[in-house]
């Protein structure tokens, strides 16, 4: 076979700009395999959905607004059952592995898929790698029943474990081939789903009747396509607890000023939505917006007006932000990374906090009392709330489905509310990013009132494509927010 097989989307056309990017199917490489009929036929728990069966021509639109006379643009295939599969179940060996760090909802995940497995498809052969992608070759593994998952949901974590790293390719793929494993069910983030791409490709080198199908987990909401990622919703409310114990520090001392770091390495989605959800923040900071500290309309002076104003202010910032700041300042920074090739970002929190003080040290008649709060392992080790439980449900379910019927190569995901398959190259192909200069940041501006500490040529600089509004906002302050790229997680 092919030492040099792409795991690229199957993309096909049709009228009105339709296109459909699918994902991989068995059949591509494995012509003339037997089907057998749905388990789900005769299961009692489907029997009353009117049509339970997912139409094969079924696809889901990535973009939803569009003008009239404009394309229909990209499409999905729809997740769901199909009316054959592809695999019977007594002959089914399935194994799940969790990668990277810990997320709210990975032990919901884990227990829905070996229920759907089970109760679904009659599927009696489930397996845990314990220990990330490591455990294919270097530890035991974890025989999971519906009975040992039961009552996972309720703890944080994950029971099988996980680990950063450990991608070596043709150990894991070996191990695959001698256990007889074949489906492969892998819960993780961009570089998880990179690495699962390759296992795919391997698989299919070998022409191994093995499916393997990915669930996007990242707590930061960084994934491309998708609309949200498990784990997310939970982040966002836990972080309320660490914004509300600021606020109260803050609001009980003179001066009182509460700093709260949260996630975001790259991208500000928990601190952006947790400062809208809260209403007590007055400064919000994200990767995405640039800041400085200094001078006139500089972060400094805006904290001495808030307390002037107000006597006290909470400030969230996301990990990943000002870390350009932090560089410049430290000639010891290095470019070291942790085992999933992530680089070591400085504490901005410390940092930032530092700063503060140091600039009111200078200003007697103005003591502060700062309180820092650090929630992160804290919010991301907890349990999942009732919506990322019932999201988890829906994205394993989901990808059980497909992988019954067959299909390989994908990931699965929900795309303008409808559960989708996508292909593992579009999931992995970017990060998804707060967009400045669209309305969600704007409404965050307005709820914070904060400066957006972007002047008009940072403004048309981030709005380069657009240069009529550059035009405008030359006559415009720079902290009025002008509507920009319409981004699917953003223009809510």
């Amino acid at each position: 076979m092919d030492n040099n097989i792409s795991c690229q989307m199957k993309v096909e056309t049709g009228e009105a700009g339709y296109v459909l990017e699918d994902v991989p199917h068995l059949t591509d490489y494995i012509p003339d395999l037997p089907t057998y009929p749905n388990p789900l036929r005769s299961n009692p728990a489907y029997s009353v959905v009117k049509q339970y069966f997912v139409d094969a021509d079924d696809t889901v639109p990535q973009k939803v607004v569009v003008h009239k006379d404009g394309p229909r643009g990209i499409h999905f295939r729809r997740a769901g059952p199909r009316q054959r599969v592809y695999f019977a179940p007594d002959e089914v060996h399935a194994a799940i592995v969790t990668c990277g760090g810990l997320c709210p909802g990975l032990n919901t995940v884990i227990r829905e898929i070996v229920c759907a497995l089970y109760h679904m498809y009659g599927v009696t052969r489930v397996l845990g790698i314990d220990g990330g992608y490591r455990g294919f070759y270097s530890k035991n593994t974890i025989t999971l029943t519906p009975k040992f998952v039961n009552d996972i949901h309720k703890r944080g974590g994950t029971i099988i474990g996980t680990s950063r790293g450990g991608h070596d390719k043709p150990k894991i793929v070996d191990s695959i081939q001698d256990r007889g494993i074949n489906q492969v069910y892998i819960i993780g983030g961009d570089g998880t789903q990179k690495g699962a791409a390759v296992i795919y490709q391997e698989v299919r080198r070998r022409g191994l009747k093995a499916v393997v199908a990915g669930i996007p987990k990242t707590i930061d909401n960084d994934i491309p396509v998708i609309d949200k990622s498990f784990g997310f919703d939970t982040a966002v409310e836990e972080a309320q607890r660490a914004i509300n114990a600021a606020h109260v520090e803050a609001e009980s001392a003179e001066n009182g000023i509460g700093v709260v770091k949260l996630m975001g390495r790259y991208s500000g989605f928990i601190a952006m939505y947790a400062t809208l959800a809260s209403r007590d923040v007055d400064l919000c900071l994200i990767p995405e917006s640039p800041f400085y500290l200094e001078g006139e309309g500089g972060l400094l002076e805006y904290v001495e007006k808030r307390l002037k104003d107000d006597g006290h202010m909470v400030i969230v910032v996301a990990e990943g932000a000002g870390q350009e700041l932090l560089a410049a300042e430290n000639s010891k920074t290095t470019t070291a990374q942790d085992a999933s090739g992530n680089k070591l970002l400085q504490d901005v929190g410390l940092w930032l906090s530092d700063k503060i003080k140091a600039h009111f040290a200078k200003i007697p008649s103005m003591p502060i009392t700062l309180k820092y709060i650090d929630p992160t392992y804290m919010i991301r080790a907890v349990p999942s709330n009732a919506s990322d439980n019932v999201y988890c449900t829906l994205l394993a379910q989901s990808c059980v489905h497909g992988v019954m019927a067959g299909y390989t190569g994908f990931t699965s995901g929900l795309v303008n509310g409808r559960q989708t398959y996508i292909p593992f190259n579009r999931i992995t192909e970017k990060q998804n990013n707060v967009v400045i200069t669209d309305r969600m940041w704007a409404r965050l501006l307005s709820s914070t009132n904060q400066p957006s500490f972007l002047g008009p040529k940072d403004v048309c600089e981030f709005k380069k494509h657009e240069p009529d509004i550059c035009e405008f906002k030359k006559q415009e302050p720079a902290t009025q927010s002008v509507d920009g790229d319409k981004s699917k997680a953003n223009d809510i």
